[in-house]
């Protein structure tokens, strides 16, 4: 077992959580790339005119991954009360936007493992969630 740091972890976990951060941020980054094939562009064009119009979704997606990737760092470094407050609200908008996801995927008739999937992915942001709260109102001292 590696030597705990400052924070509770050690070393081990954080190395690990830096590169699962940095490997899922690679995954995204080939995903986003990929984007305009979905929306019937060229992806070697897709700074084109034609890219405007899906701009928006792009950036938003771009956030949307971001965010997390970033929550996953900052935790692993950060205990503070503000810190916990922040991620536990956070969680909740990203449980409301999964929500919003898989009714929409319900109601335009996305394949059933999209929704199948969707709907894992609201559960399992329900018990984050939950462990935030719980880490929310957890003292800082450490045990």
């Amino acid at each position: 077992m590696g030597r705990i740091s400052k924070g509770g972890l050690n070393y081990t976990q954080k190395i690990v959580t830096l590169w699962s951060t940095f490997l899922l941020g690679t995954l995204f980054h080939t995903q986003l790339a990929l984007m305009p094939l979905f929306h019937g562009m060229d992806v070697t064009e897709s700074h084109a005119h034609d890219f405007a119009s899906v701009n928006f979704i792009f950036w938003f997606m771009f956030l949307f991954f971001l965010i997390p990737l970033s929550i996953i760092v900052i935790a692993t470094f950060n205990q503070a009360q503000k810190f916990r407050s922040f991620h536990f609200w956070l969680t909740i908008v990203y449980s409301v936007l999964n929500l919003a996801h898989f009714v929409i995927d319900v109601i335009i008739a996305v394949p059933v493992y999209q929704s199948v999937l969707m709907a894992f992915l609201f559960l399992v942001g329900l018990l984050l969630n939950l462990v935030s709260y719980q880490w929310k109102k957890e003292s800082l001292s450490f045990h």
